[in-house]
């Protein structure tokens, strides 16, 4: 699976503190510390005001591309800071994200054509997210239609169905689920994408449910995940459910990790 690695983010307090502080060192570390532990991707999210997003993702993403060598993931909900930021990318990754909202794929899809970025499709629109299966699947459909015009394939988009919290939708996974199933008949070379913290808000032991819907998703065909790769609980989960899934050839990704104190009881160096 596809990991994101979702922790330079500045709605998550430490984060919004090195910002305002410019503690460049703790960035680094933090993107460091993602790609030692098999981010494929790093989402970098700046979550300030408006008037300083701009500013503020550009000196993230300098500090991350000078730390690692790894694509990035440009994370904000305005499209146009996305445009004014692209060209400080230095090789492609992920923009996070379009959808039906606004003019967002008017903006996005001509910056990316032509190249190798790959794209996060939500499905939402200016009605919000549909509570229901088909309406998800019809943006979905709407989303890949006007990226073909622009010469973007399937393959480059991540559709993510939106899962809800399950204390408010006890039906919520199976919504992904059937979401998920009907866009990859759809689409087969298309990628299949989600946060995972989402469904478990509100709910007591929330990493648990993180952990169980990371597993089902996966074997759902889920194919990339915002994730905390650095969260041994959620890595070992990942890795055991490719492991099962017979994605790890004599699971030796998995024995690896854990050779390598990433997963398991913290032992001590």
């Amino acid at each position: 699976m596809i990991v994101i690695g979702e922790k330079v983010n500045g709605t998550i307090p430490s984060v919004k503190k090195a910002i305002e502080e410019k503690n460049e060192e703790f960035i680094r570390n933090l993107a460091i510390k993602q790609v030692e532990a098999g981010a494929d991707y790093i989402d970098v999210c700046a979550s300030t005001a408006p008037e300083f997003e701009v500013e503020t993702l550009k000196w993230l993403m300098d500090i991350i591309q000078d730390a690692v060598n790894k694509p990035l993931c440009i994370d904000s909900p305005n499209a146009k800071t996305i445009e004014a930021v692209f060209k400080h990318a230095k090789r492609p990754g992920v923009i996070n994200s379009v959808s039906e909202e606004g003019g967002k794929c008017e903006t996005i899809y001509p910056l990316i054509q032509g190249t190798e970025w790959q794209v996060i499709g939500l499905t939402c629109d200016n009605r919000g997210i549909p509570c229901d299966v088909q309406t998800r699947v019809d943006i979905a459909k709407i989303l890949v239609e006007k990226a073909d015009k622009y010469g973007i394939t399937p393959d480059r988009i991540h559709i993510d169905p939106l899962v809800m919290a399950l204390s408010a939708d006890n039906t919520s996974l199976m919504t992904f689920v059937e979401t998920l199933r009907t866009i990859k008949g759809l689409y087969p070379t298309i990628k299949i994408t989600s946060g995972l913290s989402n469904i478990s808000f509100s709910m007591p032991l929330r990493k648990v449910v993180n952990q169980s819907f990371l597993t089902i998703a996966a074997f759902a065909g889920m194919d990339s995940a915002i994730m905390d790769p650095c969260n041994r609980d959620m890595l070992a989960t990942l890795l055991a459910t490719e492991a099962l899934l017979g994605r790890d050839r004599h699971c030796r990704n998995y024995a690896t990790a854990y050779r390598k104190n990433k997963i398991g009881p913290l032992k001590e160096q």
